[in-house]
């Protein structure tokens, strides 16, 4: 199988630079994955767009402090709060492709805030699964 993988890094340390390494996915790829390490809009903005089927990201510990009922407080980073972690799908503004969207809330904290409240650890293991053969999504 073929896959077509980017990603950036950090962006607190000015390493999430997508410019770098944006364009369109290879159509000819089984998967088109983007991994990021913190969900930024611009970055997911730009993976969607240029047509990744999935973006992996972390960095939000999930909220971290969550409340029951209402989630995460804060997520560091521009992305919604109900988005802290989990699956989604995102669509970039003006795109119509749209890629599907995995935050893993991840095993660690933040050290500014070295706990957690109702949101715990988690490490997450995906299972690809081939699409039969010139099986594409509908808004690719």
């Amino acid at each position: 199988r073929n896959v077509d993988l980017r990603g950036v890094d950090d962006p607190h340390i000015s390493r999430d630079r997508y410019s770098d390494i944006a364009g369109p996915f290879d159509d000819a790829a089984d998967l088109r994955l983007g991994v990021t390490h913190a969900p930024y809009l611009r970055v997911l903005d730009g993976m969607a767009a240029d047509g990744a089927d999935l973006v992996l990201a972390g960095h939000t510990h999930g909220g971290q402090l969550r409340i029951p009922g209402i989630g995460a407080l804060v997520t560091n980073c521009d992305i919604d709060r109900a988005r802290a972690r989990g699956v989604s799908s995102h669509q970039a503004l003006g795109s119509r492709h749209s890629a599907a969207l995995h935050v893993s809330a991840g095993l660690g904290t933040s050290p500014f805030a070295p706990y957690r409240f109702a949101c715990p650890p988690e490490a997450t293991l995906l299972t690809l699964v081939a699409r039969k053969p010139n099986e594409r999504p509908s808004n690719s």
